[in-house]
């Protein structure tokens, strides 16, 4: 809970928000990590992200996504462009060595003037998928959400049905807030639909679980796993010294 205090009539009412000044609108802005690179999504990367994401087997990687799978690079930049007209500001999640994309990501449901966006529409390639480099990936996106933009708020939602994100967001530190029944329709079907998100309280103390992750993480194995750090860090009081307490 956020807590609250009382108006002259006795109704508990939401504390102030002192010097609050709307969140800075992100741009097509590169950030850079060790083991990924969160770029602009440039019509260059459509062919090797299609290659890397759109091949028949993996189709399954598009069951919870509201579009695709696709058959051609014209179809996923028509789709693409049509995210991008909604207000979508699509990221490659790109290999530093390679330069070749492995992913993607997209900042969406932008509102500054409250402090509230949302991350979404994110595909793994199979190169990517449970990797330190697509945990750094998010990583980068929350610190620059927070730090560089100044937003209170930073949501994720999925299909309540899709156990893989639902349990990816609890992972990286996004609290379960409840679910929209009947929500939207997707590709034909129901969706109801999981809502969790993170604040910039939040990620005050999540930052420094990240940061001991990734000191004793590789590709090959963590010293800790995330979920353990991220929850001991929202534990009420959390750990005072970056522990596990």
């Amino acid at each position: 809970m956020s807590g609250s205090e009382f108006n002259e009539f006795g109704q508990p009412i939401g504390l102030p928000v002192p010097g609050w000044q709307p969140a800075r609108m992100p741009q097509s802005v590169t950030l850079t990590g060790m083991s990924i690179h969160v770029v602009p999504l440039a019509e260059s990367h459509l062919p090797g992200l299609y290659a890397a994401c759109c091949r028949p087997e993996d189709d399954a990687r598009w069951t919870y996504i509201p579009s695709g799978p696709f058959r051609s690079i014209a179809a996923l930049a028509d789709d693409l462009a049509a995210r991008r007209a909604a207000g979508f500001l699509p990221f490659a999640l790109v290999d530093p060595a390679t330069q070749q994309p492995r992913g993607m990501a997209s900042l969406l449901r932008i509102e500054p003037a409250i402090g509230t966006i949302e991350v979404g529409y994110i595909v793994y390639s199979p190169s990517l998928a449970r990797t330190r480099a697509a945990t750094e990936a998010m990583y980068l996106l929350a610190r620059h959400v927070f730090e560089d933009l100044g937003f209170r708020r930073y949501e994720w939602k999925c299909d309540s049905l899709n156990a893989a994100s639902c349990a990816a967001a609890v992972r990286l530190g996004f609290t379960a807030e409840g679910i929209w029944r009947n929500a939207t329709i997707a590709k034909g079907r129901n969706r109801d639909t999981a809502w969790f998100a993170m604040t910039d309280g939040d990620w005050r103390r999540l930052r420094p679980a990240y940061e001991q992750w990734f000191a004793s993480s590789t590709d090959t194995g963590q010293g800790v796993a995330l979920s353990r750090l991220t929850a001991a860090a929202l534990a009420p009081e959390g750990p005072r010294d970056g522990s596990l307490g």
